[in-house]
């Protein structure tokens, strides 16, 4: 596999990697030969809403690694996230992954959710 060696224009903290390597583990996603996806997609209350997820790469997308995770974004989404921190919060009033995002002029109440 390729993977550019460019820096990665995200960050997750500790336990965002920890989270995300128990998926891939549980789910046996280097079988399925996916990656972690991030990017963003129109939608959502602010008008444009995160992607988190595993997926298959495209031809297109640029790809990078974050503490051996395999990660990858169409390039045409950095401008909206280059900077953006995930990370994952396991309370009892939230579970699930939190995004702080630089760029973001203004946010929904769930936080999945942005604008620019």
């Amino acid at each position: 596999m390729d993977v550019l060696t460019k820096s990665a224009p995200v960050n997750f903290t500790p336990g965002a990697i920890v989270e995300i390597k128990r998926l891939i583990e549980e789910d046996s996603i280097n079988e399925k030969g996916e990656q972690l996806r991030v990017g963003v997609k129109g939608g959502g209350c602010s008008g444009l809403s995160y992607v988190l997820g595993f997926d298959q790469k495209d031809e297109k997308d640029q790809e990078f690694q974050i503490d051996g995770i395999n990660v990858i974004m169409n390039p045409a989404h950095e401008i909206y996230l280059f900077g953006m921190e995930i990370d994952w919060e396991d309370g009892l009033n939230s579970r699930g992954f939190v995004f702080k995002n630089p760029n973001a002029s203004k946010t929904c109440g769930c936080g999945t959710s942005f604008a620019v």
